[in-house]
């Protein structure tokens, strides 16, 4: 009977470059090429947004080996180990790589750690201790904070998933425009959506499953399953060289990074939830076009942004008023602000406005000066002790779900679309 390995791998990117997912996709293929077999997708684990330590979407992988024997085990191990030493970003200071190797049962105690660090802060003397009692092996290349996802991405319980299809670069194109054919990501996402999404943002022109920065990947199609991103990838054009694609199953766009709770006091920093509350102060825009309310309850209050690249979804958010009930989701960074990602509008406040009394010729009267009343200017009758009308206004807002759009949707953030 055949031995399954588990493998994490994590942290091995910069700000500047390399992609864990890369290194995963190069150590895979190597290990097919000697002829070790993998079992099932490979897996992409998105890890706590706000951690204070990530370079760009904190994603760990993960990939299950078969094996033979112990013999098996070493030579598979000296590969993985000699890929990640070779080509990880070691030479950036925040770079501290980690792999972890795993033959056991997936545990409960590994589900939670790996569902803590989603939603909270691990620390790497947590991730030692669960590995030791659960007798995991890890390395640690410099720090090695690598082995905290590295391990949450082996135990990471799958329950709902979507699945990523990256396609790569070759080397010589890394840190050049991307050559991807626009009307084909149009023709893409119209012959799929919704089986894949945020493939682009018309409103704002602009194609989502483009990376902006300097690493290997040319673009990445998020769907349902591996069948729909596989067919997207298909009708896609490009006018540069694909080195290689994979799938990877993933924890995208589940909401799984969210905690819900009862009470806005129970927020902290480095955290993302759901929450409910009155709009206490109508929202205003501040400088850098950010539009910024403050949400309460009972226990306390906290501020809201949609911040500037959340673009047209700043004129929803502009809509709102004092009174109206919100359930929120979003995460805090280090200012103590709440990003949002999307709202859900539950109740709307009644909105009224002072009006001039109507005339009984059925214009509206002016006023006829500080403490005189009012004139008609179209029959000329006077109301020397009128007082103004209070008129519900109609809002520009309903209630239901509103999100950010693709181009600024975080990547466990869930689109309405899979709702």
């Amino acid at each position: 009977m055949k031995n399954i390995l588990y493998v994490g791998i994590d942290d091995t990117d910069s700000s500047e470059g390399m992609c864990t997912t890369y290194i995963g996709a190069l150590v895979m293929d190597e290990l097919k090429h000697y002829g070790f077999q993998l079992k099932g997708h490979p897996r992409l684990i998105r890890l706590n947004p706000f951690a204070p330590f990530k370079t760009r979407g904190n994603g760990a992988i993960s990939f299950n080996l078969s094996l033979n024997s112990g013999k098996d085990a070493k030579k598979a191990k000296k590969l993985i180990l000699n890929r990640v030493e070779n080509l990880s970003e070691l030479q950036h200071k925040n770079t501290n790589p980690g792999v972890v190797f795993y033959d056991g049962i997936i545990t409960p105690e590994l589900e939670t750690y790996s569902m803590t660090t989603v939603q909270k802060i691990v620390t790497i003397e947590n991730a030692q201790k669960l590995a030791v009692q659960v007798g995991a092996q890890f390395h640690k290349f410099k720090n090695g904070r690598g082995i905290i996802g590295a391990l949450a991405a082996i135990g990471y319980p799958l329950e709902d998933r979507t699945y990523e299809l990256l396609a790569y670069r070759i080397p010589e194109n890394y840190g050049k425009k991307r050559k991807i054919n626009y009307k084909s990501v149009l023709e893409m996402n119209q012959k799929t959506y919704p089986q894949t999404f945020d493939n682009l943002d018309e409103d704002e022109d602009y194609i989502a499953i483009e990376p902006h920065t300097p690493c290997p990947i040319l673009y990445g199609i998020r769907g349902e399953t591996p069948e729909a991103v596989i067919k997207a990838h298909g009708i896609l054009k490009t006018c540069e060289t694909i080195e290689r694609i994979v799938v990877y199953a993933t924890n995208q766009h589940t909401d799984n990074h969210l905690l819900k709770i009862d009470h806005i006091s129970q927020m902290d920093k480095c955290k993302c939830y759901i929450a409910q509350g009155f709009v206490e102060n109508s929202p205003k825009t501040i400088e850098g076009g950010h539009v910024i309310f403050n949400l309460k309850d009972d226990s306390g209050s906290i501020d809201c942004a949609a911040y500037e690249p959340t673009k047209g979804f700043r004129d929803v958010v502009k809509n709102l008023k004092d009174g109206d009930l919100l359930k929120v989701y979003g995460g805090i960074g280090n200012k103590g602000s709440l990003n949002l990602e999307k709202i859900h509008v539950l109740k709307l406040a009644k909105v009224y406005e002072s009006r001039n009394p109507i005339c009984e010729c059925g214009k509206r009267m002016k006023s006829a000066g500080k403490n005189k009343g009012y004139k008609c200017m179209n029959c000329g009758f006077k109301l020397r002790y009128g007082t103004k009308n209070l008129i519900e206004v109609k809002r520009n807002i309903k209630k239901g779900f509103y999100e950010v759009p693709p181009a600024a949707r975080r990547h466990l953030s869930k689109p309405l679309i899979r709702k």
